[in-house]
């Protein structure tokens, strides 16, 4: 079935900068340890979007209508349809000392937020720093090697898939949804508890399913937290049982 606009996707990809052959990209673990861009920290999985909401180049995303699920494909993006050319007004000369007044030390290659706004340290001189608030890509052609893996389908994980995207550390099947009569139900995972930036994520997915599921009328989130026990009070004996069921706080 060839992809449409708003269809909710799992993509796997490998970006490339066609200029230099340089692999500055991947979903894929394999693909980041050969290209020595692998870092730990990061989650190696499917991308998902949905098709046509502007998550993605316009290129890209006008790209995707019409591929095959399972698919492998090959899509270059000139830079008018991926980050745009390169601006020379975007490059600014910034005090050293407003970088030291925020306990910044800068070097090349670091993305800053200065003044509201994200930019990257291209060189650092005496008294001054280099800032540029083109994004990397621009004036760059891309070439993404992808495959679309699945198209999700049930409301469910297209839930899931929309949580996942706000709250990327915690594990996709560790949500639970519920839904019934226009009530959407969610319940955060205890490793989400004191994230940073949990509340605006969460105003952000309640108009993330304000958009995509318009037939919901209220969104629940529940926080669910047990009483510990303490290790000093129990017995050898106790210490092998299931813990009791204790109340749960929910917000």
């Amino acid at each position: 079935m060839p992809i449409k606009n708003g269809d909710f996707l799992l993509v796997n990809y490998t970006l490339k900068v066609k200029e230099t052959g340089e692999t500055v990209g991947t979903t894929l673990e394999n693909v980041a340890k050969e290209a020595k861009i692998y870092h730990g920290e990061e989650k190696y999985e499917p991308f998902f979007i949905v098709v046509g909401e502007g998550w993605v180049p316009k290129g890209l995303d006008e790209a995707l209508t019409g591929l095959e699920v399972g698919k492998a494909s090959t899509v270059e993006l000139t830079p008018e349809k991926g980050y745009g050319a390169r601006d020379p007004k975007k490059v600014r000369l910034v005090p050293l000392r407003k970088f030291t007044a925020e306990g910044m030390s800068p070097v090349p290659g670091l993305q800053v937020n200065i003044d509201g706004k994200v930019a990257q340290v291209r060189a650092v001189g005496a008294g001054r720093v280099q800032i540029d608030y083109n994004h990397p890509f621009a004036g760059r052609t891309l070439v993404y090697d992808l495959t679309v893996e699945t198209i999700v389908e049930a409301d469910e994980d297209k839930l899931r898939s929309l949580l996942h995207r706000r709250l990327p550390p915690v594990d996709l099947e560790k949500f639970n949804v519920k839904i019934s009569d226009g009530k959407l139900e969610v319940e955060i995972p205890e490793e989400a508890f004191f994230l940073e930036g949990l509340q605006v994520a969460k105003r952000t997915i309640t108009a993330d399913i304000e958009k995509f599921f318009p037939k919901t009328e209220t969104v629940t989130f529940v926080e669910t937290f047990k009483k510990p026990t303490p290790a000093a009070l129990l017995t050898p004996k106790t210490a092998e049982a299931p813990a009791p069921a204790t109340p749960a706080a929910q917000t």
